[in-house]
């Protein structure tokens, strides 16, 4: 099976998008937007990692997915990308008290991970960003992967969960749909609360709190009408795919220190066989639990029985749901090349494909997948919440 992560507020629905599209885009019909947070409200933490519960996983229960099975055209249009930038990196670190992990969780031994696979025969290999547990050396502080967070939030009946998530503006936040949402069914659907602790590490949020104060997600998706891989409804859809508008602190967005992911659609990265090397990031409750990043790298493909979903290998578990899915991650950017080596095609580094959004409810299978970024989920959601919120998506 497969499992997601979900969130709470208001809908309007948005016919057309108008001004600042930051590329040509072909709009879906209507995105949901939550109703808004209070404004002015602090961004002092609010949860307790003791209590927060991981977001289940969004599972299946289908036969997993295989790599000969990849889809031919999956896209209406050409592969389009938007750049990133790295932040200045000056920390407001904050203390949010007990991690809750045990001295087992603490202890990082400076190790290498072993490449493996589940029953699927997908290899990927799952190991902790930062083998060397000081925060003083924490390689997660650094970009890019200080870019990625986790995320808190609460559902309706006021349960706390998280996810995780990642900045591609530098006041826009993107995670998983089912993060913010229910898919379809009784209202109220939407979460609420959700708080943004980018690189968190332990009890330590090196970048500080942030609150995000407007979710937004395919119409498609909040209605329960999304097209979805037959037996696994609300599961392994086209469209689990939200952006969150973080409050600004003093009119500043948390992407001016850390940074911020380009990102990519319409199979950018992905070879003519719509194959690309996926690097996961996120914070599964499974592993440190959920108190430190964790980094799968595996093949990817885009399979044609999962709706066009991207399919990798993963030991990740519930609380990575909403974690990007890059391409091209590079912790040393700028890297000068020599002897004559070019680069090769579509090489934008740490670009954003897409984010965790299921598993099998089997865990010997050890695959995940994420919905496509397309010109019609993705860059319809950037551009609605960048013509709402400029300042959040100003360079």
């Amino acid at each position: 099976m497969m499992k997601k992560i979900h969130k709470m507020v208001f809908i309007s629905s948005l016919t057309a998008i108008a001004g600042g599209a930051v590329a040509p885009a072909v709009f879906a019909a209507g995105i949901s937007v939550s109703p808004a947070a209070p404004s002015g409200a602090a961004a002092t933490f609010i949860y307790s990692d003791a209590t927060a519960k991981p977001m289940p996983l969004p599972m299946a229960k289908t036969a997993p997915a295989a790599m000969s099975a990849y889809a031919v055209s999956p896209f209406s249009g050409p592969p389009g990308f938007q750049v990133g930038a790295l932040g200045s990196g000056v920390m407001s670190p904050v203390n949010l008290g007990t991690s809750g992990a045990s001295a087992q969780d603490m202890a990082s031994p400076l190790m290498v991970s072993p490449q493996e696979f589940g029953t699927s025969n997908h290899p990927f290999t799952t190991a902790p960003v930062d083998l060397v547990g000081t925060p003083a050396n924490a390689v997660s502080l650094r970009y890019p992967y200080r870019a990625t967070g986790k995320l808190y939030f609460k559902k309706p009946n006021g349960a706390s969960y998280v996810c995780s998530a990642s900045l591609i503006k530098k006041g826009l936040i993107v995670t998983a749909a089912h993060c913010v949402t229910k898919y379809g069914g009784t209202l109220p659907r939407w979460y609420n609360s959700w708080q943004f602790v980018p690189a968190k590490y332990d009890g330590l949020a090196p970048y500080g709190i942030w609150n995000a104060s407007i979710a937004r997600v395919m119409s498609v998706y909040y209605n329960g009408t999304d097209s979805c891989a037959a037996g696994a409804p609300g599961v392994v859809c086209r469209n689990d795919i939200a952006i969150l508008t973080v409050t600004p602190k003093s009119g500043v967005y948390p992407g001016k220190t850390t940074g911020w992911y380009g990102w990519g659609y319409n199979g950018y990265g992905f070879s003519g066989t719509n194959l690309a090397l996926i690097n996961q990031l996120g914070y599964p409750a499974s592993h440190n639990s959920g108190n430190r990043m964790q980094r799968t790298d595996s093949q990817g493909f885009i399979s044609a029985a999962n709706v066009n979903n991207t399919v990798w290998g993963s030991r990740q578990t519930g609380g990575s749901s909403g974690g990007p899915e890059l391409v091209n991650l590079s912790p040393i950017p700028g890297a000068t090349l020599s002897g004559g080596i070019l680069l090769g095609a579509e090489p934008q580094a740490d670009t954003v494909v897409g984010v965790t959004s299921w598993g099998y409810t089997n865990q010997a299978v050890k695959q995940q997948g994420a919905s496509a970024f397309t010109n019609t989920n993705i860059l319809a959601l950037v551009n609605a919440a960048c013509a709402a919120t400029p300042a959040a998506c100003a360079p």
